[in-house]
This record gives structure tokens, C-alpha cells and sequence, in this order.
């Protein structure tokens, strides 16, 4: 422990006084602004790995739909359908993903924990806040230092390999919508793979697909055990998700069986703080509040650069 500015400021990882709304000004620190305007991005390379594996097994799924399933159908209306609804869910899951993956989980600045902000805070004597020792920053109530992201991320709930980044106060909405979509998708296969099985058999294999008899096999049969496996993963953890912004709990708090601190907020005003306003299409739009036109202007500002 040591005294600055008639206040004790303690080196510790958990228990953080400061409120989530206490942000540091950016206008104190050229590079922090500069970064604030990069795009966010985690350079792991087991996260990119598993990123783009993401993108491999959705691609790799609509391919079998598409071809071998719905092209080859005799029934105008099912292919018509169902390609649409399946290619609809694909790219509302990727995006989701993209956003989950591109998106600041709420990081606090590197470095803010220095003279002059301690000054700004205005803080009473003998009034205690805490430092994160690792980037050197003051962390909000709720913050948790993410040794991958090399940063403190607001409610942090956890780091996810799967989109390459921290699940956090600013993304937790697109994971929510990332692993609804991809349970959607999941199911949506298997019941496909279902019906092209039945018909297949139905038909003695004749006709069923432009592929030879084994091929479609080995392809529907991967099929089935990606969209099941995908189906189990991401059904749980959305429910986990839901469950976690219901109780205003993050699972590293849960796991940690912290105490909390913090006055809950009820069900619907724990949803309406992570999806945003009250109950609408938004809440499922993964483009909403999306601007390319900021989008450009940070890739003007920031160049080949990333966030992290």
C-alpha cells in the first residue's frame, strides 16, 4: 500500500471499489485516444485457429445443404425454403460472430493508474481503490484482468476461444446472438440430414443427390455429428447466458462465488441492459447499431494497426 493524493491505492486483483461508470479520460493519453479508434482485435493464435475454424464448419454445412440436399430435391418450394431460412441463420451467425470478435468486450485503459487521474477522481481522504499490478490500471467494480487479452475487461464473463476475444459488458449481446444462431443452424441440419436420409432410403439411394452414394454418406454423416456436437455446445451456453444476465452474475463471479457488491438489477433490466431498450427485432439484429461509415474512418485513422 502506498499514500498519493491523500488517498490508498492498493496493488490487488479482486474486490475493485470503483464504480463501471468511472472512466478514464482518454484526453490525458494521446495513445490511448489513438488506440480507442483501431479496430479491436486479440492477436492469439489459438483464437484465430478456432475463429476460422468457426467459419470452415458453418461454410463446410451450408455446402452440404445447399448441394447436396436442396439442389438435387424434385420439390421446388422445400429447396426454395429452406435455403433461404438455412443461408439467413448462416449469416446472421457469422455476423454475430464478427461482432463478438471485432468488438471492445469493454477493456479499461492500460496505464490510466498515474498521478494526474488519481487527482481528477477527486476521491475523499483514506478512500481505497485498486490497481490491477499486470496492465497497470485502475479497475472498475466487476473488472477482471484477462491474461490472453492482456487487459482488465468490464463484467468479464469469460474469454472465448471460438470468436478470439473476451465476452464482456460491450459483446455479451453479439455471443448471446452468436450461439443462438449457430443452435439454429444446428438443429435446422439435422432435421434436414433427417429427411434426406428417409428420403434417400425411400428412394434406394437413386436420384437422392448429384454425389455418388457413398460420398453423400460421408457427407451428411460429418454433417450430423457437427450439428450435433455445435447443437449441445452452443444451446447450453446460451442458456448459461441467459441465466448469467438474468442473475446480473458473470460466470467468473459465479464460479468465484463472489459476494456481490453491487445492487442486482432485476430480470428484464438485466436484458434490457445487455440487449439494449425494451423488447424488440433489435434484440436479435446483429447489425444493429452497426456504421461503416465509422468503421472506414478507423481504418483511415488506424491503418493496418489493431486494438490489442
Amino acid at each position: 500500500t502506498m499514500q498519493s493524493a491523500g488517498h490508498r491505492f492498493r496493488d490487488v486483483e479482486h474486490h475493485p471499489l470503483l464504480a463501471d461508470n468511472d472512466t478514464f479520460d482518454s484526453s490525458s493519453s494521446s495513445s490511448e485516444a489513438d488506440m480507442a479508434e483501431r479496430v479491436w482485435f486479440i492477436r492469439d493464435g489459438c483464437g484465430m485457429v478456432c475463429a476460422i475454424m468457426t467459419w470452415l464448419l458453418v461454410v463446410y454445412a451450408d455446402f452440404v445443404v445447399t448441394f447436396v440436399m436442396l439442389l438435387p430435391s424434385k420439390d421446388f418450394w422445400y429447396s426454395v425454403i429452406n435455403g433461404v431460412l438455412f443461408n439467413c441463420l448462416a449469416v446472421l451467425a457469422l455476423s454475430s460472430h464478427l461482432r463478438t470478435m471485432l468488438t471492445d468486450p469493454g477493456a479499461v485503459p492500460k496505464g490510466n493508474a498515474t498521478k494526474e487521474y488519481m487527482d481528477n477522481l477527486q476521491l475523499k481522504p483514506g478512500e481505497v481503490i485498486y490497481k490491477c499490478p499486470k496492465c497497470c490500471s485502475i479497475k472498475p467494480e466487476r473488472a477482471h484482468h484477462c491474461s490472453i487479452c492482456k487487459r482488465c475487461i468490464r463484467k468479464m464473463d469469460h474469454h472465448c476461444p471460438w470468436v478470439n476475444n473476451c465476452v464482456g459488458e460491450k459483446n455479451q449481446r453479439f455471443f448471446v446472438l452468436f450461439t443462438m444462431y449457430i443452435a439454429l443452424i444446428s438443429a435446422h441440419a439435422l432435421v434436414l440430414c433427417g429427411f434426406q436420409f428417409f428420403s434417400c432410403v425411400r428412394g434406394q439411394w437413386t436420384e437422392c443427390s448429384d454425389f455418388s452414394p457413398p460420398v453423400t454418406v460421408i457427407l451428411m454423416i460429418f454433417l450430423c455429428l457437427e450439428g450435433f456436437l455445435f447443437l449441445t455446445f452452443t444451446a447450453v451456453m446460451f442458456g448459461t447466458q441467459i441465466h448469467s444476465i438474468c442473475n446480473d452474475e458473470t460466470e467468473i463471479e459465479r464460479l468465484k462465488s463472489e459476494k456481490p457488491t453491487w445492487e442486482r438489477r432485476l430480470r428484464w433490466e438485466g436484458m434490457k441492459s445487455v440487449f439494449g431498450g425494451q423488447p424488440s427485432l433489435l434484440w436479435i439484429n446483429p447489425f444493429a447499431g452497426f456504421r461503416i461509415r465509422r468503421l472506414l474512418l478507423r481504418g483511415k485513422k488506424g491503418g493496418p494497426e489493431f486494438a490489442v
